[in-house]
C-alpha cells in the first residue's frame, strides 16, 4: 500500500531537512575546530612578540572549554566562543535573502552559528556570577562552508557578499583579529554613580564574591542595537 500524499511529503522532508542540516552542523563543527587552532596559534604568537614587554601578572592565555567553546584571555579581557548546536535559518527580511547565492538555492542560507562573546576577565577568576557580557560577534557557516559575519568591526564577509567564498584559515585569522582589536578598545566605563549608592549589609558580609555588585563595560550605558549592526 502507497503511503499518502501528506505522509510521502512529510517522510521527504524529513529526510531532506535532517540531512541538510547533519551537514551545516557538521561543517560548523569542523570550523569551530579550525577556529580553536586559530585560537592557540593567536595565543602563542601574540604571548611570543610580548615576551619582556608585560607584567608577568598580565595574562595572555587560550583556553578549551569543551566541545563547543573555547576562551581566549588577553589581559583583562576575556573572549568566548561559543558554537551553538542547533541550525537556523533567516527570515525574508535578512540581507542574505538578497544574494544571488540564496537565490539559486534557498537551502544555502541554512546555517551554524558561533557567537563571540566578550567578559571582563575578573569576572571569571572573583566568581562574580552576576556580571555581564556582551555579545561583539557572530559567525554563520553553512553546509559549503560558505560564511558571513555580524558584528563589532568585522569587515571579513558581510551578509550581503554570502555565497562567494568558503572561509579558512586566513578568514578565521582576520575575524579573530578583528574581535581582539574591539574588545581592547571596549573599555570599562565608570557606571553612574547612584547606582551603588545604597547597600545593604548582606552585600557586604554574606556575599564575599562582589557578585550582588553586577560589573560590566558599559552598565549603566546603553549599548544599543545600532553598535551590532551587521557589517558592510
Amino acid at each position: 500500500m502507497e503511503n499518502p500524499p501528506l505522509r510521502s511529503k512529510i517522510l521527504q522532508t524529513i529526510v531532506e531537512k535532517s540531512t541538510l542540516k547533519q551537514r551545516v552542523f557538521d561543517q560548523t563543527f569542523a570550523v569551530f575546530n579550525e577556529l580553536k587552532e586559530a585560537l592557540l596559534e593567536t595565543a602563542s604568537e601574540l604571548d611570543d612578540e610580548l615576551d619582556g614587554k608585560l607584567d608577568r601578572r598580565v595574562r595572555l592565555e587560550y583556553r578549551d572549554r569543551g566541545k563547543f567553546e573555547a576562551q581566549l584571555q588577553i589581559a583583562s579581557d576575556l573572549l568566548i566562543f561559543q558554537m551553538h548546536t542547533d541550525v537556523f535559518e533567516f527570515g525574508e527580511e535578512h540581507p542574505i535573502r538578497r544574494t544571488p547565492y540564496v537565490a539559486a538555492d534557498p537551502a544555502n542560507s541554512y546555517c551554524g552559528m558561533v557567537n563571540i562573546y566578550n567578559f571582563l576577565s575578573d569576572s571569571f577568576r572573583f566568581n562574580r556570577n552576576a556580571d555581564e557580557g556582551y555579545l561583539i560577534g557572530r559567525l554563520f557557516i553553512n553546509r559549503e562552508r560558505c560564511y558571513f559575519v555580524e558584528g563589532k568591526r568585522q569587515t571579513v564577509l558581510g551578509a550581503a557578499d554570502f555565497g562567494r567564498a568558503a572561509i579558512d584559515r586566513a578568514a578565521l585569522g582576520a575575524v579573530l583579529e578583528a574581535a581582539i582589536a574591539y574588545s581592547l578598545d571596549f573599555d570599562l566605563l565608570v557606571p553612574s554613580y547612584g547606582q551603588d549608592q545604597r547597600v545593604t549589609v548582606d552585600q557586604f558580609n554574606t556575599r564575599m564574591d562582589n557578585s550582588k555588585f553586577v560589573t560590566g563595560k558599559r552598565l549603566g550605558y546603553e549599548f544599543g542595537l545600532e553598535e551590532t549592526e551587521t557589517s558592510r
